[in-house]
């Protein structure tokens, strides 16, 4: 997916022109690379940032960790500084995805300075590495992945109904279970209690922090485990079906009418589907 500040734009100073085309590009040797050492960079911040959450690590190196973080957001800086500094449409790339993505991947280190613990949000930092599909030249991946995002979209009221209704069940559930349990077992001690271990149940987690006790109770926790496992499949089906459809539709080319400017038609198509103008190659 490029990013959206590689459009044509006006023409700059050759340097500018050039550094402009190794930061957002990578149709050259030294391009790749500079996305290939950027990636390492994300890659690395991202790691320290998982490891300082590791308690006897960050006890034993701290100041290593504060010192890289420190280190990895000076060259992100001046990474962004650059990028807008060179970019065609600042405007446009400042208000992109990435655009943003890059700004807030440095902020919370220097938040850091006035709000404690803010820096682990570096983990936002993950986000940059969607650059590598670009370098792996796999952004005709994200054309792909329309199909499935069309898939969800189609499905989400079926979904949002059949959740809807594992709701009303689990509740309904829960209530009983606590009716049930609750004057024998401290586990079902109230209603949000009784509900969450239905949830956990229906959905076959499990944790086992909660268990019935009595006869009935244990009963009605079996019925609840077994239709977990019929339940699991009904969004699974829904989406399935529905990408079953996007899939089946015919996939449009991207010839534009010379006559009415419509894009879009059948491959096999020779004349446009708006106005009968014949198409060109």
């Amino acid at each position: 997916m490029p990013d959206s500040s590689s459009s044509p734009g006006p023409q700059f100073s050759p340097w500018r022109e050039k550094s402009w085309r190794v930061i957002f590009l990578s149709d050259t040797p030294a391009g790749r690379a500079f996305d290939v050492v950027l990636l390492v960079l994300i890659s690395a911040s991202v790691l320290v940032v998982m490891m300082e959450s590791v308690e006897p690590l960050r006890l034993e190196h701290a100041q290593a960790f504060q010192i890289s973080e420190w280190i990895f957001t000076l060259l992100f800086t001046i990474e962004y500084i650059v990028r807008v500094l060179v970019v065609r449409q600042k405007r446009r790339y400042v208000l992109s995805f990435f655009g943003i993505v890059d700004l807030l991947s440095l902020l919370p280190t220097y938040l850091s300075l006035f709000l404690v613990g803010s820096h682990y949000l570096m983990i936002i930092r993950v986000l940059r590495l969607l650059r590598m599909f670009r370098v792996l030249k796999m952004a005709r991946h994200f054309g792909q992945a329309n199909v499935l995002l069309n898939a969800l979209r189609a499905s989400s009221p079926k979904i949002a109904v059949f959740l809807f209704a594992i709701l009303t069940l689990v509740s309904i559930e829960g209530t009983v279970m606590y009716l049930i349990e609750g004057a024998h077992n401290p586990g079902f001690s109230s209603i949000p209690q009784s509900i969450y271990w239905g949830i956990v149940t229906i959905t076959t987690v499990g944790y086992g922090d909660v268990a019935p006790l009595t006869v009935i109770g244990k009963i009605l926790a079996s019925f609840i485990m077994l239709t977990g496992f019929s339940i699991i499949a009904v969004p699974t089906g829904i989406v399935s079906a529905e990408l079953g459809k996007e899939l089946s539709q015919v996939r449009m080319d991207r010839r534009r009418c010379g006559e009415c400017g419509w894009t879009g038609h059948d491959p096999a198509a020779k004349f446009c589907k708006h106005c009968g103008h014949q198409l060109g190659d």
